[in-house]
């Protein structure tokens, strides 16, 4: 099984020789190896169990990065930049020759972002190389936000998880690919549209998914699914057809009378939509490993991080 730690020098090692460290981030933890490196690039597909038409993300540790791992980089992504990152943002921009074909699934662009966490980022700073780095989980899984996670799931496949406690943030970045001054949003994710919004012209209607080929990750129609069937809608409609005593409960505020309390989950008691989203890939863990029938789950506010947990919430629950 993998070795968990705090060793920065002892994740450079196995990265520089072509191995796979797992990561930890504002977002969730990654499964990271040398991005130029195309054998070791193989290894996160095969890990994962990925399939090869669905691109990385390339993370970097600053602004100045941004140019070597893109041949083009407009002066709206630099103001997002640096306002924005390290933080929960992903740029899609016109990749440069040397980013492996690979990395963007065979897409002229690449998504970049320099993640917000100290352990991680020194560790960059470390490297002279940036690292790809999808989530740390079997494809189409919920995403870790724990080392442990990791250790669960992939322990055997890698040395090393660089352990950073838990991921503050809960869920993916937030994807966008610029036109000008308006955003395209191919992922809703940890940074909300009302504060992007600040900055830049943003069509809610190109917010988009898709099923093939896509453009960024998180882009399928299903993903970030637990084994467990997810019911998304009115709980307590839902509850009328179910015996109570079989399903799981994922909730923002609610408790529900019939349903043994341990098999509910409250992702904020106090309704706050970020702390929501830290908790919703534990609460798909943490039911998952139940021995019940199904996971009712209810939408949250369309506002700020609600758009992003219903996001995944619909692609956990979608049923092809």
């Amino acid at each position: 099984m993998a070795e968990i730690g705090r060793d920065i020098a002892r994740a450079a090692s196995f990265l520089s020789q072509g191995e796979l460290v797992a990561i930890p981030t504002e977002t969730v933890y990654g499964l990271a190896a040398n991005a130029y490196d195309e054998a070791a690039v193989v290894k996160i597909f095969e890990a994962k169990n990925r399939p090869a038409f669905d691109p990385l993300i390339v993370h970097t540790h600053s602004v100045a990065e941004l140019s070597k791992i893109a041949r083009e980089v407009p002066d709206v992504a630099y103001l997002l930049a640096e306002k924005f990152m390290p933080g929960p943002l992903t740029l899609i921009l016109p990749k440069a020759e040397h980013v492996p074909l690979l990395v963007t699934s065979g897409h002229d662009s690449v998504g970049v972002r320099i993640p917000h966490h100290p352990l991680t980022l020194k560790l960059l700073q470390s490297l002279p190389f940036p690292l790809a780095a999808p989530s740390a989980n079997p494809f189409g899984y919920v995403s870790p936000t724990t080392a442990q996670h990791v250790q669960d799931q992939l322990g055997n496949r890698l040395p090393y998880i660089l352990d950073g406690g838990a991921s503050h943030i809960g869920i993916e970045s937030t994807i966008i690919r610029l036109d000008g001054h308006q955003v395209e949003v191919l992922r809703l994710g940890g940074l909300a549209l009302e504060d992007l919004e600040d900055v830049v012209q943003i069509s809610k209607a190109k917010i988009k998914t898709s099923s093939s080929n896509p453009a960024a990750p998180g882009m399928l129609s299903s993903h970030y699914s637990p084994r467990i069937k997810v019911l998304l809608g009115s709980i307590s409609d839902n509850l009328q057809a179910v015996n109570p005593e079989r399903v799981g409960i994922i909730s923002l505020q609610g408790l529900y009378p019939n349903v043994p309390l341990d098999q509910q989950v409250q992702l904020s008691a106090t309704g706050n939509l970020a702390e929501a989203a830290r908790h919703l890939f534990s609460a798909l863990r943490s039911l998952d490993g139940l021995n019940i029938d199904l996971i009712l789950a209810e939408p949250m506010p369309e506002q700020g991080l609600g758009r992003a947990i219903n996001d995944r919430l619909q692609r956990a629950s979608f049923q092809g």
